[in-house]
């Protein structure tokens, strides 16, 4: 008897513990999640120190113009693969396909500090931003996969401080490592040390590819790309996307050139500020994520609450107008801060409210692959448009007056568009699938 009496009394104590080892897991994941972010933006940011140094200009003979589209060479590959990456993660997981371009992104990277033209440097940006294609796509599927409703938002602003992160420590890390070295020792030591991360990710992570499912069963179960592409709801967070990503890769690209050139700052100190400001917008994505998630655990509604918060989000970013016409250095610091801190508020939640929260389970890698088209979108023609027009103004007051338009068409856009009837339509036999 005592001995069918002690597995009885065992189990629910070996279901807590598993239980708990598992919560730990999926936490320490996402952190990890968050680093090779870290590590994907500061591969994604080493280009824009590096054209802000005088140098590097005068080596390559680079015109605004020409730094414009070094900036959005990245962006190139990286738009064209996202759709084929979220596919690539719905059908065989996370994990190794992950690894495999986190590994392509870090080479590439090192390789642009060897490089002897603008053709080369072209070149390396554009692999890099092949490699740097899954990040997306992949860890929205993991967390859609892993975390319930109310700690979506606290998941999506954990992973996003790593995207902000990289930028607010790659920008002044990138421009000390040229002004103590050279921009050829930057670009191959951020590109090498980065590698470090695949050691706890093939550690940590369980292999995850979907169960192979026969050709009969995968018709059956696919989410047609035409009910993607006729969502309302997809379209929305398309626009959206693009008009949260312009101020963000504006500030990525051309923040350190205008804080030298304008604001008359040195390489470093511009560094220094670039990162106080992403700094700034990740540390109010977490705070906003969690808020939201705790409103919603108590009752109130996931699409109204993150809604507020992502037009609250746009309202204070376009305070950076008052930043590039401010007539202190100060006052414009303080703007350019404030500004991007504040789309923080819409950072998280937007993300978890079209991305996981407005979007059916078995469609998120692929409706997260065509949203990122439009965030790829972003990535070229910010850089490009911003560079034409301060060259053909001689001021970065036009590429700000952009950068206002698209953050008021970004608000209106989720006030009219963010709505649970416009969704993707997916066949029942999608969601067993998932299951």
């Amino acid at each position: 008897m005592a001995a069918t009496d002690t597995p009885a009394l065992d189990s629910p104590i070996a279901a807590e513990e598993a239980k708990s080892v598992d919560h730990a897991r999926r936490w320490t994941i996402l952190i990890l999640l968050a680093v090779g972010a870290t590590i994907a933006f500061m591969s994604r940011q080493n280009i824009a120190a590096a054209l802000a140094d005088k140098p590097f200009i005068k080596e390559f003979h680079l015109s605004d113009v020409d730094r414009g589209l070094l900036n959005s060479a990245f962006f190139w590959s990286y738009a064209v693969l996202q759709i084929p990456m979220g596919w690539i993660v719905d059908r065989y997981g996370v994990k190794i396909p992950y690894a495999i371009n986190f590994l392509l992104w870090c080479l590439a990277s090192a390789a642009t500090g060897l490089t002897h033209s603008v053709a080369g440097l072209a070149t390396m940006r554009v692999i890099t931003g092949a490699g740097e294609a899954i990040v997306v796509p992949a860890s929205y599927r993991w967390i859609r996969d892993n975390f319930k409703e109310d700690q979506a938002g606290s998941a999506v602003g954990i992973y996003m401080l790593g995207t902000k992160i990289g930028p607010a420590i790659g920008a002044p890390i990138a421009a000390m490592l040229i002004t103590a070295y050279n921009w050829q020792l930057m670009f191959v030591m951020i590109g090498v040390g980065g590698l470090l991360w695949l050691v706890p990710w093939m550690a940590l992570v369980k292999n995850d590819k979907p169960v192979v499912l026969t050709a009969v069963q995968r018709k059956k179960s696919d989410v047609p790309m035409r009910n993607i592409m006729a969502s309302p709801l997809v379209w929305g967070t398309i626009v959206i996307n693009f008009c949260y990503n312009y101020f963000v890769f504006y500030c990525m690209t051309w923040m350190p050139s205008y804080l030298v050139e304008q604001r008359h700052l040195s390489l470093t100190k511009s560094g220094v500020y670039t990162g106080f400001s992403f700094l700034g917008i990740g540390i109010v994505a977490l705070v906003s994520g969690w808020i939201a998630d705790r409103m919603i655990k108590r009752g109130g509604d996931p699409v109204v609450i993150r809604k507020a918060f992502v037009i609250a989000g746009f309202a204070i970013a376009t305070t950076e107008i008052l930043g590039v016409m401010a007539p202190s250095l100060n006052m414009a610091l303080f703007w350019t801060v404030v500004s991007l801190s504040g789309l923080g508020l819409c950072t998280a939640n937007h993300l978890a409210l079209c991305r996981l929260t407005l979007i059916p389970k078995p469609a998120v890698g692929r409706v997260t692959g065509v949203q990122n088209v439009s965030t790829s979108l972003a990535g070229i023609v910010t850089p490009i448009l911003s560079g034409w027009l301060k060259q053909t103004t001689g001021s970065y007051q036009a590429p700000m007056l952009a950068i206002f338009f698209f953050l008021v068409i970004g608000g209106v856009t989720a006030l009219v568009l963010l709505r649970r009837k416009w969704a993707p339509k997916v066949p029942e036999a999608a969601y067993a699938a998932a299951a």
